[in-house]
């Protein structure tokens, strides 16, 4: 055995095994967190999701610039690590090189692997100037990342060099299937270096190359870069369907002691895998409405200090020592942070990992409630009028059908054989506004001939509110009452003209024994007027703007219907905001902050109302009573409201629909 390779074996040991040992510690400390049912469900899929995530980039190419750059370095390493091998390997013992494949599989080889050396060398380039020249703000300053693209352009320039010394040294036969390494051959060859001293040369950057890659192996583990490893098998245990209820708790559960996360150690394994994975990229920063109008919270950020909390709490939470384990509220995930939060998911969406940010918010928020019984002051009504009148606001449950005088309703108790049962919510039981849109949505019920009822003082509040803000008893006693009274009745199918309650309804009753056939009316209106039982024939003349309520696009996946709704109209102008579909930016009033004072930095509403005046809309057509609300507020705040009308889509295809 040569030198070289006894002082390889020592070094790569050296280098593995700590690598080893430091990742046995982020195992073993993700092993230990709370919730140990692995998602084994649907492998077939998930296998397909990882590969056409991972292999494929999918997501990372959504943002085509940053994606590309980021895509051509994975790729290139994946690429480039054959190589690697070849040399780890030829270093320990030299014919154990790669061409047993034969000389053509082993001339593509080389050729791919000289072009994305050169592939990845520019890649870093334009990191490097996107990072500190462009520098876009969610990206942040980063010493890891300056490392990295360090240590990576060094190993492309090494690679390189190696290659080019080794065709001036012994000219191999391969030599003209590597174009960039022969270039560069061709260049080094006019210094006149002898072929022993280029063959000198090449060894000494082969070493360099493997003591880069011997270096990134102990580096990672510590560094943002794990998510190298972690990204891969985060992909896979993603949720896979865009619709996404709320996890749970078990009051039953009589060892159960603690609700919601008060330290690391009660979030779930899943929520650490997620911060061994995020990259630091700032995409789900650059989406956030609570970000973007100066409010303490940015979700790249809480990622990153739950990360750091994990570190400093390694020692403890490797010996067991749970009772000693710090807060996860501190000085840099305080208060504010988590209240700020509407949980609108832009930044679940944006994310490349599939990093499930909201999780980490609602647990902690559980546990600032029912734990601590911490939480802003205006909230404690809220759930004092959840609790005696089932509804947010201060309004008796028997008004609850009043929004329907004279329009002839029957509730379920009168007449249980229904198409469909009318699920009304709170705000088109209560408030003024939106009892209009209700009314609009029955009437078009009744021009399409659909047979339904309402629930009317049967209905209760579903329990979202509570349940966003933290407080999942009060949740779970509203929902178990509804859930009671549907089977009662043996609905099988509902409609809502509420995102919030058709979540609820559809994503999250199904945890207590609510199986339903949920329809938001912006799908039931579509189908009606797509079997023609609605047809909209009188014209209407306006530039409309659609604003996406958050829980019925990037929690439930729907765009298309309210849009197609809207182009029914004959002769409107359907224009497009600023910010649309995935990338909408939100009212404000998701997560319980429709019950909440906002008062800090510009007010989210405000900031989507200027977005909605910008494209020049006459209307604001809106398919959430919470969104219209707040829409509405910001256009008076602009002192618009005389210009600019906000309605629901159901409203305007009423208007339109002859009786």
């Amino acid at each position: 055995m040569t030198w070289q390779a006894i002082v390889f074996l020592f070094v790569s040991s050296l280098a593995f095994g700590y690598s080893g040992y430091r990742f046995s510690l982020l195992l073993k400390m993700m092993s230990r967190q709370q919730g140990k049912a692995l998602r084994l469900d649907r492998i077939p899929e998930r296998i397909i999701t990882t590969i056409a995530n991972v292999l494929g980039q999918r997501a990372v190419l959504e943002k085509k610039a940053a994606g590309m750059m980021h895509a051509t370095i994975f790729w290139g390493f994946l690429v480039i690590t054959i190589g690697t091998v070849e040399q780890f390997v030829t270093t320990v013992y030299p014919p154990a090189h790669f061409e047993f494949i034969g000389p053509i599989a082993y001339s593509v080889l080389v050729w791919i692997q000289d072009i994305f050396t050169l592939a990845v060398l520019l890649a870093v380039s334009y990191a490097c100037y996107r990072r500190y020249i462009l520098r876009p703000e969610g990206l942040g300053k980063s010493k890891d990342a300056a490392i990295v693209l360090t240590l990576t352009g060094s190993l492309m320039v090494s690679i390189l060099l190696m290659n080019g010394f080794r065709i001036l040294g012994e000219s191999p036969w391969w030599m003209e299937m590597m174009p960039i390494s022969h270039r560069i051959a061709s260049f080094l060859g006019r210094w006149g270096f002898s072929p022993e001293l280029c063959l000198n040369l090449s060894t000494f950057f082969k070493w360099v190359h493997m003591l880069i890659v011997l270096g990134f192996s102990v580096y990672i583990p510590s560094s943002k870069h794990l998510h190298i490893l972690a990204a891969g098998p985060n992909t896979f245990f993603k949720t896979l369907d865009r619709e996404k209820g709320m996890k749970p708790i078990n009051f039953e559960n009589e060892s159960v002691q603690q609700y919601g996360a008060s330290k690391i150690t009660d979030m779930s394994w899943k929520d650490t895998l997620d911060l061994y994975s995020c990259t630091e990229c700032g995409r789900c920063q650059d989406l956030c409405p609570a970000y973007n109008t100066q409010k303490p919270l940015t979700p790249k950020m809480l990622i990153l200090d739950l990360k750091s909390n994990l570190y400093r709490n390694q020692d403890k939470i490797l010996a067991g020592k749970y009772d000693e384990v710090s807060s996860v509220i501190d000085t840099q995930v305080t208060d504010d942070v988590i209240w700020s939060c509407t949980s609108c998911r832009a930044c679940e969406i944006a994310c490349p990992v599939f990093i499930e940010h909201t999780d980490k918010i609602y647990d902690i928020r559980r546990n600032l409630v029912m734990m601590e019984s911490r939480f802003p002051a205006e909230v404690q009504p809220v759930f004092k009028n959840m609790e005696n009148n089932a509804t947010p606001w201060a309004f008796s449950s028997a008004d609850r059908a009043n929004w329907a005088e004279g329009l002839s309703i029957q509730t379920m108790a009168q007449n249980p054989e229904i198409d469909v049962l009318l699920w009304v919510g709170c705000a088109g039981s209560y408030d003024d506004r939106n009892k209009k849109v209700l009314r609009a949505f029955a009437s078009l019920l009744k021009k399409a001939g659909v047979k339904f009822a309402i629930l009317g003082t049967e209905e209760k509040c579903t329990g979202d509110p509570a349940r966003r803000i933290g407080n999942e008893y009060l949740y779970q006693t509203l929902a178990k009452d509804n859930i009671e009274v549907l089977n009662k009745y043996q609905v099988k199918k509902i409609v809502t003209a509420c995102p919030h309650c058709f979540n609820t309804i559809k994503n999250e009753y199904k945890d207590f024994g609510g199986n339903y056939e949920v329809f938001h009316h912006s799908e039931f209106i579509a189908k009606l007027i797509t079997e023609g039982k609605i047809k909209p024939t009188k014209t209407v003349e306006e530039t409309v703007t659609f604003h996406d309520s958050c829980y019925l696009g990037r929690w439930n996946n729907i765009y298309d219907q309210p849009r197609s709704v809207l182009k029914s109209l004959p002769a409107i102008n359907l224009v497009e905001m600023k910010s649309h579909h995935d990338q909408s930016l939100c009212c404000g009033a998701g997560g319980g902050r429709m019950w909440m004072e906002e008062t800090l930095g510009k007010r989210i509403n405000v900031a989507r109302t200027e977005q909605a005046l910008a494209s020049n809309a006459s209307i604001v057509a809106s398919s959430c009573p919470f969104c219209m609300t707040m829409i509405t507020d910001g256009v008076k705040t602009q002192e618009m409201q005389d210009k600019v009308k906000v309605m629901d889509i159901a409203e305007l295809i009423d208007q339109a629909t002859p009786s």
